[in-house]
């Protein structure tokens, strides 16, 4: 059996399996909606294939082919008669429009199983980024409740002039705080707020994600800083505070 069970769509759709995968398959179709929307997608394709390719023939068409076939000298025993010049022609004709509509069928089945395979891909690739982003929340929540239950853990925190809150949980110990803003007012267009160590030389500490006035985020290397500051900067962060706009925490 295909080692990747996704794969199966196209065969299973044109009842291509043995009874071990097609039964194998059909426990996998209760799970994965993507080889089942795969699999409607083929057989509609397939449907829509042989309906522009049947017709039904006339009422006339009996009796045309008996009187053809009155006025047909049939071929006795023995050696085939060559086909006369235009009846080559005729059936050259229609074996290369029969094999034109196979590889037609063919492409349309090909497109649809690459079309259904770069949706899996596609899918997998955003639940791997999910997985990611829990994981890294997940290690953030961790770190900050070390943080916030540490026994050296002080507070430092005033409210910003134009509105809001600002404070810091700070252990000396981990050499780690936790940045807290809680309803800023909207920095102007184009703007957002920056966190900053404070010492000798001002260090960013992380730019906050555009849109947001709430925020928390864990700052590290505070040992020997002077105090911790927030600051409206052009939206991507600066190189440098923009002290006319500073809220500072003592550390």
């Amino acid at each position: 059996m295909n080692t990747d069970i996704h794969g199966l769509a196209g065969a299973y759709a044109l009842h291509a399996l043995t009874d071990i995968e097609r039964a194998a398959f059909d426990r996998h179709l209760a799970d994965c909606e993507t080889c089942a929307l795969e699999v409607r997608e083929l057989r509609e394709t397939a449907a829509r294939i042989g309906e522009a390719s049947f017709s039904v023939p006339p009422p006339r068409l009996r009796q045309q082919v008996l009187a053809e076939i009155r006025q047909t000298r049939q071929v006795g025993p023995g050696r085939p008669e060559r086909r006369a010049p235009a009846e080559l022609v005729r059936w050259r004709r229609l074996t290369t429009v029969a094999a034109a509509a196979a590889i037609f069928a063919a492409a349309v089945g090909g497109v649809s199983f690459l079309l259904g395979e770069q949706r899996v891909r596609e899918q997998r690739a955003v639940a791997e980024a999910a997985r990611a982003d829990a994981v890294a929340a997940q290690a953030e929540a961790s770190r900050m409740a070390a943080i916030l239950n540490a026994p050296d853990a002080v507070l430092r925190g005033r409210n910003a002039p134009a509105g809001g809150h600002v404070s810091v949980v700070y252990s000396p110990s981990h050499n780690t705080g936790v940045a807290m803003l809680d309803k800023l007012p909207a920095p102007p267009p184009g703007h957002t707020y920056q966190l900053w160590v404070m010492g000798d030389q001002p260090v960013s500490a992380g730019v906050v994600p555009d849109g947001l006035t709430s925020f928390r985020h864990t700052v590290t290397g505070l040992r020997g800083a002077n105090a911790l500051g927030v600051t409206v900067e052009p939206a991507g962060g600066s190189v440098s505070p923009n002290m006319d706009t500073a809220i500072t925490l003592g550390l």
